[in-house]
């Protein structure tokens, strides 16, 4: 069953209509979420409720810097681990339909659709190029040299992280040992609903935002230099094949079938839905959140009000609007990628989850954290908060950073910037290198994710967006100081859903959409994520502090690098650095 629209008020919610009368039985479906580090499923019944998940996790390669790569056995192997656990002891009768939703990664398979090797040592098995991955720099940059149009549908910067790239980048380094046997390029969800279906077909989302507007990309020359009008002859097959592309939730061919059914221990012809990107998985799931009660400024607003952050190894921030607004820096505009109906916005982080991880475990009070964390039964960043709780005394614990400064592009910046030669900086440093020591700085690179948060939302703004209140989903917001320092810097209230695992009900809800049991799904009401379960909201002084220290501080840092690298009367970096703040 396809999406459907009407005026812009989509249909989607877990409190869906049924076709059927009979609702005595509870009927179930399947949502697979395949995140950077992990796979993930969850069973979700007809209301919207999680019955049961469980994860997985998968291995990443990493053969030199910048250069990232998976195994699509790997990973379908960890989805049919993860599936067989949710549905043990259910009816199979009661699971009617299955999502997927991924990773934007590029998966290569021959025309026998075996793995193809993505590197120079010949590893089949590692045949996935990862989203991460930056090997691509110096193709990205000519592709951008072009200055080409379709450029303004990525915020007038395409993204080394995006396919285009990739592919010349196989192309100029792979051709007869990659290139010229591949029979078909994936995006990585596109790949699982070709592996549950056998059906090659791509869907809208993806192909937007991974290949900016195909229509423009594949009937366009980009210049003789890159040469990328070859891939209309060579590889719009390999990439499109029969050019059908679906909207997402739409039943891909016949069902499940019997080979992958049996791999996932789930029923033979049940309904797949065409995919989603983990990122608007995670938007769909949580963006029409029922706020009612909790005082939001969004509450009987338009849903265009509202910004969806996922936050996990990376953040996307998923803004839509009812008209086409081009942010510079940003990805989009793309229409009904994510809400149908509804343009898509999308900013991002390269490093959030995985800039926070490399702080705390690269420094040398880690092993003393690890212990002291274990001794308690804590997780190491429960233990970090409540540290900070301890040596914060009386005030808010924003000022413990005061000279403490990270800027948090240790993977380039995606949005606004969209630099990806861009590196990470700490300022504030002394000799200290104990357990006060990691805390303080564990929470400086928090609050740098939060005010490039800031940045990215400021930039929204200023080019259009009507933002008022953030929803946040994924790993990050189990932490609380992670979601307070977002509120505290950004000045918006931040709403978390009932739902602890948005992204896995964002999958499910394709499997439910595909499934034509639901007549709709309604993210004007009650949204697929339940209610809304709390809220934070800016602590003032903290609020005070960062509009007087740190955001001047990443204003002026922002000045320099459009001066490049000199401010006024010549002045360079370090000694307008030194400069104190007001």
């Amino acid at each position: 069953m396809s999406w459907q629209s009407d005026n812009h008020k989509v249909s989607f919610t877990g409190l869906l209509k049924m076709h059927s009368s009979k609702q005595d039985l509870v009927n179930y479906y399947v949502g697979i979420d395949v995140g950077t580090a992990s796979v993930r499923a969850a069973l979700v019944d007809q209301f919207g409720t999680v019955v049961a998940h469980a994860d997985q996790p998968i291995q990443i390669w990493e053969p030199q810097p910048d250069y990232y790569e998976q195994s699509s056995d790997d990973i379908w192997a960890a989805c049919c681990t993860v599936t067989k656990k949710i549905v043990c002891g259910i009816d199979a009768e009661r699971i009617r339909g299955l999502g997927f939703d991924a990773t934007c990664s590029l998966v290569v398979v021959d025309k026998q659709f075996r793995p193809l090797a993505v590197n120079y040592e010949g590893e089949h098995t590692r045949n996935i190029i990862l989203w991460m991955d930056h090997r691509a720099a110096s193709q990205v940059a000519r592709i951008n040299g072009t200055q080409h149009s379709v450029l303004s549908y990525v915020g007038g910067t395409m993204s080394v992280e995006m396919q285009p790239p990739k592919l010349l980048w196989i192309k100029e380094n792979l051709r007869k040992s990659c290139w010229e046997k591949a029979g078909y390029f994936f995006d990585l969800p596109d790949f699982l609903s070709w592996k549950a279906t056998g059906v090659t077909a791509r869907e809208l989302g993806v192909c937007f935002c991974l290949a900016p507007p195909c229509s423009s990309l594949w009937n366009c020359e980009w210049g003789d230099p890159i040469t990328l009008i070859l891939f209309a002859h060579h590889s719009l097959q390999r990439l499109t094949p029969g050019n059908q592309i679906l909207s997402p939730g739409t039943s891909v061919g016949n069902g499940l079938t019997p080979e992958a059914a049996k791999d996932l221990g789930l029923p033979c012809g049940i309904a797949v839905a065409a995919s989603l990107i983990d990122a608007h998985a995670g938007g769909l799931g949580i963006i029409g959140g029922d706020v009612k009660g909790h005082n939001l400024p969004c509450e009987n607003q338009p849903i265009t009000s509202r910004l969806a952050l996922i936050c996990g190894t990376s953040s996307c921030h998923m803004g839509i609007s009812e008209t086409p607004i081009y942010v510079p820096g940003v990805w989009g505009p793309y229409y009904s990628a994510m809400v149908p109906g509804f343009w898509l916005n999308e900013g991002g982080q390269s490093a959030t989850g995985k800039l926070i991880e490399h702080v705390v475990q690269g420094h040398v009070a880690f092993p003393e954290l690890q212990a002291k964390a274990a001794a308690s039964a804590q997780s190491i960043y429960t233990y970090l908060n409540s540290h900070l709780d301890l040596i914060k005394k009386s005030l808010p614990v924003g000022f413990l950073t005061v000279d403490l400064h990270v800027w948090p592009d240790f993977h380039g910046n995606r949005s606004p910037l969209a630099d990806l030669t861009l590196k990470g900086m700490v300022v504030g440093l002394t000799l200290s290198q104990g357990l006060d020591d990691l805390a303080l700085i564990y929470l400086a690179t928090i609050q740098a994710i939060a005010l490039g948060t800031r940045h990215i939302l400021e930039t929204m703004q200023a080019a259009g967006h009507r933002i008022n209140t953030l929803f946040l989903c994924g790993g990050l917001r189990k932490n609380p100081l992670f979601v307070q320092m977002h509120a505290d810097i950004t000045g918006k209230p931040i709403v978390l859903s009932q739902e602890v695992e948005s992204v896995l009900v964002g999958a499910a809800i394709l499997g439910a959409c595909a499934s034509g049991d639901f007549a709709s799904i309604q993210l004007t009401g009650k949204g697929a994520a339940g209610t809304a379960a709390a809220r934070y909201t800016a602590t003032l002084a903290s609020l005070q502090r960062h509009q007087q220290t740190s955001w001047p501080l990443i204003s002026l840092l922002l000045h320099l690098k459009k001066e490049g690298g000199h401010g006024e009367n010549g002045k360079n970096w370090e000694s307008c650095a030194a400069k104190p703040q007001a």
